[in-house]
This record gives C-alpha cells, sequence and structure tokens, in this order.
C-alpha cells in the first residue's frame, strides 16, 4: 500500500482537502472522482468509507498527477478542530523538568487535560504568530495531536486507536507568565496561559493511523533558531494515547476532527528561563509524521 498524507491547502482558491503522495497534491475531490471540493472535516466524517476510497485511488493516481507543493499553501490539516483536548504534564522528563522536586509516577492518578478552542487558536504550517501582547514568556510544547476519525464514546483502552484517523503535530504555545492567578484563589489559570490568538499551531498533514505501527516509540524534536532545545521520544508519555482516549470518552462524545494534543517531553524555554520573542523560528519534527515550521513577529 503506498504511504499517503492528508492535508488542506488551496492554490488560489479556498482552502480545501488534499491527498500528498510523495512530492505531489491531489485535489482530494478529483482523486475520488467527485465534483465540487471537499474538506478535511467532510472526509474525516466518513472516514471508513472515505479512506478505503483514498487507498483504492492513491493506488491507481497517475505518476506526476496532482501539484507540486511549491505552487500550494498548506493550511492546518484540519479547519477547524471543534476543541483541543491537551493533555497536562504527560511526559514523564518534563514533568521532572518543571518540577525537579516532584516524584513523577502514575500511581494513583488518571490524565489531566485542559482545552483549547479549534477556531480561535488554530494556525498552519509557515504561520507567522504575533507575540501576544499579554506574555513576556512565551513557550513552546510540540506534542504529537491525535486525530479522531469516528464518534468514540465509552471506549475500553484496547478498541481506543481503531476511533483515530491518523497524527499530527502540534505545538501547544503557552503564556508561562500567566500559569497563575493571585487574584483568585483558584490557583491555575489554564485559559489565561493557554488560549490566545495562534497558539495552537497545527500539520503539516494528517498521517492515517496504520502507517505508524507504535506511536509510543517516535523521536521528538524541536529547534528555535536553529538551536535544538527539544530532542525526546514518545516513549516517555505517562499515559499513552488509548489511555487518553479512553480517559476522555468516558466524559463525551469525542467526535471527527477532534485533536488531542497528547503532551509535551523535557526541553521547554521556562526551566532555562528561555522565551520566544519576535523574529524567532521554530522548527519540529516527529518521527514518521513530518515536519512543522512556524515563526514569531
Amino acid at each position: 500500500m503506498a504511504d499517503w498524507k492528508l492535508l488542506t491547502y488551496s492554490d488560489g482558491g479556498t482552502p480545501k482537502a488534499g491527498v500528498a503522495i510523495g512530492d505531489r497534491i491531489h485535489d482530494a475531490a478529483m482523486l475520488l472522482g467527485r465534483g465540487g471540493s471537499l474538506t478535511t472535516l467532510d472526509l474525516l466524517n466518513d472516514w471508513t468509507n472515505a479512506k478505503a476510497a483514498l487507498e483504492k485511488a492513491v493506488a491507481s493516481a497517475p505518476a506526476g498527477g496532482g501539484i507540486a507543493f511549491a505552487t500550494a499553501k498548506l493550511h492546518a490539516p484540519v479547519l477547524y478542530p471543534a476543541a483541543y483536548y491537551c493533555a497536562a504534564s504527560n511526559f514523564y522528563d518534563h514533568s521532572k523538568e518543571m518540577r525537579p522536586d516532584r516524584n513523577v509516577t502514575r500511581d494513583g492518578k488518571q490524565p489531566y487535560f485542559f482545552m483549547k478552542p479549534g477556531v480561535h487558536t488554530t494556525v498552519g504550517p509557515n504561520a507567522v504568530i504575533p507575540v501576544p501582547g499579554v506574555t513576556q514568556k512565551l513557550d513552546w510544547e510540540i506534542e504529537i495531536g491525535a486525530v479522531i476519525g469516528k464518534p468514540c464514546f465509552n471506549v475500553p483502552v484496547e478498541k481506543a486507536l481503531e476511533y483515530l484517523a491518523g497524527y499530527t503535530i502540534v505545538n501547544d504555545l503557552s503564556a508561562r507568565d500567566l500559569g497563575k492567578r493571585p487574584d483568585w484563589h483558584f490557583g491555575a489559570d489554564w485559559f489565561g496561559q493557554k488560549v490566545f490568538e495562534g497558539a495552537m499551531p497545527m500539520g503539516p498533514w494528517i498521517v492515517p493511523v496504520d502507517q505508524i505501527a507504535d506511536p509510543q516509540a517516535l523521536d521528538m524534536k524541536l529547534w528555535v533558531n536553529d538551536q535544538l532545545m527539544q530532542d525526546s521520544t514518545s516513549k516517555n508519555m505517562v499515559f499513552n494515547i488509548a489511555e487518553q482516549i479512553e480517559y476522555l470518552s468516558r466524559r463525551m462524545m469525542l467526535r471527527p476532527g477532534d485533536v488531542i494534543a497528547t503532551g509535551t517531553p523535557s526541553g521547554v524555554g521556562a526551566p532555562r528561563g528561555i522565551f520566544l520573542k519576535s523574529g524567532d523560528k521554530v522548527r519540529m519534527q516527529i518521527e514518521k509524521i513530518g515536519e512543522l515550521n512556524i515563526s514569531f513577529a
């Protein structure tokens, strides 16, 4: 079976679903022999049938068809997720770097999540993100984004990955100086720290779930201005992706296009007092998924 990836692109018009085959982008609607155009969410809402049809179409796609990447603009692969479900402190190495005195264990614990609104925070590959005026401590967090492909409610862990369409890269940008609210007794302020324009870069595409045999064995790297900052592996997750899906699906129906941001490894800026500023460039790579680039203004 040929490798392919699902993405959103534009070539002078409205963003639409595309399929990357090698170094070419094919219009998903044309590849499937449909009129008009499709969005990735259209495909995800009927993912079982759409995936089978896409695999058949990819196998017979003519060499040299479609358009070159250089002639297209890539957008976030899902425009826009209804929600991001974001796993907090879900890597042993990251938890330890943020609190060296903490005994990092999963004993007696369940996954811990916060949410980001998709339409307000999503930006795509090569986005130029204004540094929010509300923060002086903007930090990076490379994460595997797990994209839901079927309605998912009360799913057991052993079946959880069957409900995914695939994987992408996200960056859970964080305003570290807004994580606490001394004016309220609640303590942590997840909204203040995590929600602002451009707070969730995503891309460059979705790799179908069956193209990655083990999502818990992927190298994860992030550079700021060509300096390697994060260099770890998804083996270090406290709760794996299937366990995260099980936990979330006990509470609500996960829907096609929802994205689970599964946690970041060590190497963020806060423990070293290094933060993003205007002019910075960030490059992210996750093994078997690809590369996502962003910059800041």
